[in-house]
């Protein structure tokens, strides 16, 4: 690339790779040179593969966003490649074009480096995984998931829904989203999409006529409450609905030991009977970023609230593989994202320090399926210190779901901050 303007690459182009390079874009304009690169040319809209398993329907065929246009409309190049090495003193990115086999390593250079590449989802280390286990978190799982239920593979057995151990690194020590504050250590990656399968399923059960409720088991790693960034009184009433169906409820569990046919097996030699296994495993750093001094003990990116490395403030990361990450949402990523773009026209002097000097203040915003055209709708931030714990349940949160993702394909993912504001305030103020 022959040009004197700062040149950003992005590594990652889902959520909050795509976000980031649109937010440098809005925020600085046509100061800075974008190259974004992903090993594929889609964004995975995961939050609605559960939905669409439920309600029986292909994932494939509704839940990715085509990055190609998307970032044309913004002139963001894209190169479709996998990332092989980050070179910080060079700054400098290796990576193997990934359209055909045997492809030669090229380099990209870099003024400005934003890490969004998210995080390796280990079910390659859960052994029987392949064969016993199932998971909403991709297009293929999701599909197989689809036919399993609808398609007369599940046999109306026991069902158990949960957690592998993650194991979180030490980056995010010390940093106080809010006034005495923290971000908390979990013994779980992310909990919500368990919340929403147990219920979803919950009412599946019912509709089929597969059984009751009380054929599900629920367990999670942390010592008390499932999901404890959604706040916890917000847990403790989702506890008790699920109480309420005859559902069973474990906690403090060891780290899984294997799957087989006949259940769940945990280190220490507990198990737990199901015929259907909904796991979602340990999330881990990705090989190519491991070793980098920006990272943590577990290979997470060490940032500030400002989601800059300390140590190399050209460097950022946003989404699942910075450090500061918890739980690793997309909603997360979407506010990193947003601060991303605002640092960068900061020093492109597109923008002032007060506007842009705003640091991150996390919140868990989710909304999850409940089956029956119901839906959950959660916006909290107490775990990290704040105030604010809202949790509504009904018609009204699952039609916000839905309208939120054809907003976003709509938009290229350019979800209008008015739109959100309504979103917040149908949800919370209207019903």
């Amino acid at each position: 690339m022959t040009t004197s303007k700062s040149h950003v690459v992005i590594l990652g182009g889902n959520f909050a790779g795509l976000a980031s390079a649109q937010k440098i874009r809005e925020y600085a304009g046509d100061s800075v040179d974008i190259t974004l690169i992903d090993r594929k040319d889609y964004l995975l809209f995961v939050p609605n593969v559960p939905t669409d398993v439920m309600e029986n329907r292909d994932p494939a065929k509704r839940q990715r966003l085509q990055l190609r246009p998307a970032l044309a409309s913004d002139d963001i190049a894209f190169v479709q490649g996998i990332v092989k090495r980050v070179d910080i003193d060079r700054r400098s990115v290796d990576f193997l074009p990934f359209e055909r086999p045997g492809a030669e390593c090229e380099v990209l250079h870099y003024d400005y480096l934003v890490i969004a590449l998210g995080a390796h989802l280990a079910y390659d280390r859960i052994p029987g995984f392949a064969e016993h286990g199932h998971t909403v978190s991709d297009l293929f799982h999701g599909e197989r998931l689809r036919q399993y239920l609808h398609e007369g593979g599940y046999q109306g057995g026991p069902i158990v829904i949960g957690s592998a151990h993650f194991h979180q690194g030490n980056g995010a020590e010390g940093l106080a989203p809010y006034p005495g504050g923290s971000i908390p250590y979990a013994h779980a990656a992310c909990e919500g999409p368990i919340m929403e399968l147990t219920t979803a399923l919950a009412s599946w059960l019912t509709t089929s006529r597969k059984g009751k409720p009380d054929k599900i088991t629920v367990f999670t790693p942390e010592e008390e409450l499932i999901a404890a960034d959604a706040g916890e009184n917000n847990v403790r009433h989702f506890l008790k609905l699920i109480d309420g169906m005859g559902i069973h409820y474990r906690k403090n569990m060891p780290d899984i030991a294997r799957l087989t046919a006949e259940g769940v097996e945990f280190q220490g030699g507990e198990t737990i009977e199901a015929e259907l296994k909904m796991i979602l495993p340990d999330w881990v750093a990705h090989e190519c970023l491991r070793d980098l001094p920006i990272c943590d003990s577990m290979g997470f990116i060490k940032t500030n609230l400002l989601m800059r490395n300390p140590e190399h403030p050209e460097i950022f990361a946003a989404g699942d593989c910075a450090a500061v990450t918890m739980p690793k949402i997309g909603g997360i990523g979407h506010q990193e994202a947003e601060i991303v773009g605002r640092q960068i026209a900061l020093d492109m002097g597109r923008m002032d320090a007060e506007e842009a000097n705003q640091p991150l203040q996390p919140v868990t915003f989710c909304i999850g399926d409940m089956g029956e055209s119901k839906a959950f709708y959660v916006r909290a931030n107490t775990w990290f210190g704040g105030q604010d714990e809202v949790l509504k349940m009904g018609r009204i949160p699952y039609r916000l779901k839905m309208r939120y993702r054809d907003l976003f394909f709509l938009t290229n993912g350019k979800i209008p901050g008015f739109g959100l504001e309504l979103a917040q305030f149908t949800a919370e103020k209207v019903f």
